[in-house]
């Protein structure tokens, strides 16, 4: 029987343990290589000795962007290409479901920033009044927005039973030393109304089920399940995510659930994950070997 107080969650120091069980890692990537503004360096050298050793990365993420476009961020804060073999994002799978409005009217919510999501799809953009789908990859004033200064606009599109796809189903993520809102607190906020929002970002299947061709295509042949490890820092992304996939999965503190990621011990995880029926096997206060 579980304890009440949570589940025993060993506390690593490094994952090199875990490592040769595993002979893929399908990783997050904002809160575990980066915090937006600055990378972690010890991430970065922990999969490139995992790699080293035969094993495959994949980074999956709910960046409302290409990969393409995460692998040029990457490269700018010093992230070697090295550390993984692949990259998808949330931007990557939603623009199946975008592609799916072609010859109708779409309102891009979000900023400027986020437009290459579009790139290369037949889309017909229009004033958010006439649009048949309303496409959110974040708020438009990021840096100081969250989703109260939505209110009126959520309820005018709920109004007009308009359908959202959210690009980015995270609610904050961490840049720098302090939170910041994402698409998912909108479409949270929207949902909350009875609105309509389509996810194909983690925790939700498709992003999984595309991490793991390209697992495949890496390898050459399918892995099983039991020797894929999903590593991440938010829980209701990255570790229900790595549930609902089957997967293990390692929590990664950071500033989305632990204050002062040095403070975490065994107890604060039990807590964390109380009533969870599939939590980490571990977890480590950063990613290193």
């Amino acid at each position: 029987m579980q304890n009440k107080a949570g589940p025993h969650i060993p506390l690593l120091r490094s994952i090199a343990p875990l490592a040769s069980t595993s002979d893929a890692w399908i990783s997050d990537v904002w809160g575990v290589f980066h915090d937006g503004a600055r990378a972690y360096p010890a991430a970065g050298e922990a999969c490139v000795k995992f790699r080293a050793g035969g094993g495959t990365i994949v980074l999956v993420s709910n960046a409302p962007s290409t990969g393409e476009e995460v692998t040029a961020h990457l490269d700018e804060l010093g992230v070697p290409r090295s550390a993984y073999d692949a990259i998808v994002t949330s931007g990557d799978v939603t623009r199946a479901l975008i592609s799916a409005w072609t010859g109708k009217p779409v309102h891009h919510l979000g900023p400027d920033r986020y437009l290459g999501t579009f790139a290369g799809l037949d889309v017909d953009f229009a004033p958010l009044k006439d649009a048949a789908v309303v496409v959110c990859t974040g708020l438009i004033e990021d840096d100081h927005e969250t989703s109260d200064d939505y209110r009126d606009l959520l309820a005018a599109m709920r109004a007009r039973h308009q359908p959202m796809i959210c690009v980015n189903p995270d609610l904050v993520v961490e840049r720098g030393n302090r939170l910041v809102y994402c698409a998912g607190a909108l479409a949270a906020a929207y949902e909350a109304l009875g609105g309509e929002v389509a996810y194909a970002g983690k925790p939700h299947p498709p992003i999984y089920a595309r991490a793991r061709e390209l697992i495949s295509e890496v390898r050459g042949g399918p892995v099983e399940t039991a020797r894929i490890l999903a590593i991440g820092d938010g829980i209701k992304t990255d570790i229900a995510g790595a549930a609902a996939a089957g997967l293990r999965s390692v929590f990664i503190a950071s500033a989305l659930h632990v204050a002062g990621a040095d403070g975490l011990d065994e107890a604060i995880l039990a807590r964390l994950f109380a009533g969870h029926a599939a939590p980490p096997i571990a977890a480590l206060e950063a990613l290193a070997w």
